[in-house]
């Protein structure tokens, strides 16, 4: 898998969904934007080449290190790996499973190694869509409303940290807001 995308950040109000207030690539643009949100965002070396097919134990000891500054840092004791290859038979299913509205009871932090994926957070009267690419790191703080899209055709693999293994359970708030706003592939 390579990408040649770039991390772009979208901020619209949440009441007019196809015009961006904001539109930005630059990292330390979004970076600062996502922070007043308490969202952390950040660019990591991700130079590891997968191959296709690599496991779960397999990306994790190529980031080992990355991980382990993590968990250090922040006391994550769950690990694991969502990989998706274009051509994924199970594709749209595990798309909508993420297309809703939803919050965490801890934090959601992402560092995604391969391709794209789309973060939207519902802080206040604002929509941020992050893409996130190929090297960034995002973490969601416990609580935030937010939805994930990882596009039609799926392509990546990001690496994910909780607290506890309950921690990536979904509660769903029942806000329609998703299904209003453009879709990674808009």
């Amino acid at each position: 898998m390579t990408t040649t995308a770039t991390t772009i950040l979208r901020v619209y109000d949440d009441a007019t969904p196809h015009a961006p207030l904001v539109e930005t690539t630059d990292g330390e643009r979004i970076a600062s934007e996502l922070r007043a949100i308490g969202v952390r965002f950040e660019r990591w070396a991700a130079g590891a080449e997968l191959p296709r097919g690599a496991s779960q134990d397999a990306v994790i000891a190529a980031y080992r290190s990355s991980i382990d500054r993590l968990i250090d840092e922040c006391g994550y004791q769950a690990v694991d790996v969502i990989r998706l290859e274009r051509g994924n038979p199970n594709a749209a299913e595990l798309r909508k499973k993420f297309l809703d509205e939803h919050r965490h009871s801890e934090d959601e932090v992402r560092f995604f190694v391969e391709g794209k994926g789309a973060f939207y957070l519902h802080a206040g009267d604002r929509v941020y869509q992050t893409v996130c690419v190929r090297g960034d790191l995002i973490s969601v703080p416990a609580g935030t409303t937010h939805w994930f899209d990882m596009g039609p055709d799926p392509e990546f693999t990001a690496i994910r940290l909780f607290i506890t293994p309950e921690g990536w359970v979904a509660d769903f708030t029942g806000n329609p807001i998703a299904a209003r706003f453009p879709k990674l592939d808009a």
